[in-house]
């Protein structure tokens, strides 16, 4: 346990909690930007199982916000550029690969092993998609996204809180997301991303349910907003 002796040192963590951290198995759905962050903040907690989805390549553009894939990793599936950073940060954690793009066949066989998923997908359609996978398997689902100097992230718990599709119900999900991101940025909705993880695995108050938490960094500025369940939603109602 010496690995985690600053987590323990933690009051809400403590011995009790790290063998929670280490027993959880946390599904991440998106290598690149947002997955960056948070693999390499679930890997140095020492959540014990961690799933990757994703079916890109690791290309030269990625580089300026996706730290976790290295330059001699070019062409390389990013689910195993990914693992073998996981494996330099902690050796100890068991690590499944999927290298195929998520969708309405193979999502069972992939989520049913975990207790919960993590939006890191960097498409409006991927990530609504993953929404109403988390609400049709009964999976708490932590969502991020970010784009410039902004980002948002929400905590959703099927059929308790509000879903994706309650908050935008109108959403274009053939609009193209913004190509402008910077690693500061992502990194920060991120590492926020694997707070509500810790939060989540040890049942600790202030989870961002219920609420949308918008983050822009230009101004340095952090909202909160209250947010309700549509009485109507055609995925959670």
């Amino acid at each position: 346990m010496e690995r985690y002796s600053r987590n323990i040192a933690v009051n809400e963590i403590g011995e009790a909690g790290q063998r929670k951290i280490n027993q959880a198995r946390v599904l991440i759905c998106g290598c690149g930007g947002l997955g960056s962050g948070v693999i390499s903040n679930l890997a140095a907690l020492g959540v014990g199982y961690i799933g990757l989805v994703d079916d890109d390549i690791v290309e030269i553009s990625n580089l300026n916000r996706q730290f976790i894939h290295k330059s001699n990793n070019l062409g390389k599936l990013k689910v195993l550029s990914a693992k073998d950073r996981i494996i330099e940060i902690n050796p100890d954690i068991s690590i499944k690969t999927y290298p195929v793009r998520l969708n309405e066949l193979n999502y069972e066989n992939i989520v049913r092993d975990y207790d919960l998923l993590i939006d890191c997908f960097d498409s409006y359609k991927s990530k609504f998609l993953l929404n109403d996978i988390a609400i049709k398997c009964n999976k708490p689902l932590i969502h991020g996204g970010v784009s410039e100097f902004g980002g948002q992230v929400t905590v959703i718990i099927p059929h308790k809180t509000p879903c994706l599709r309650c908050l935008f119900p109108d959403a274009n999900l053939d609009e193209k997301t913004p190509l402008g991101n910077i690693s500061p940025v992502v990194n920060l909705v991120a590492s926020i991303q694997a707070v509500e993880v810790l939060k989540l695995i040890l049942n600790l108050k202030g989870q961002i349910k219920d609420k949308l938490l918008i983050v822009n960094a230009l101004d340095m500025d952090f909202k909160v907003v209250k947010i309700r369940r549509f009485s109507q939603c055609p995925i959670c109602a």
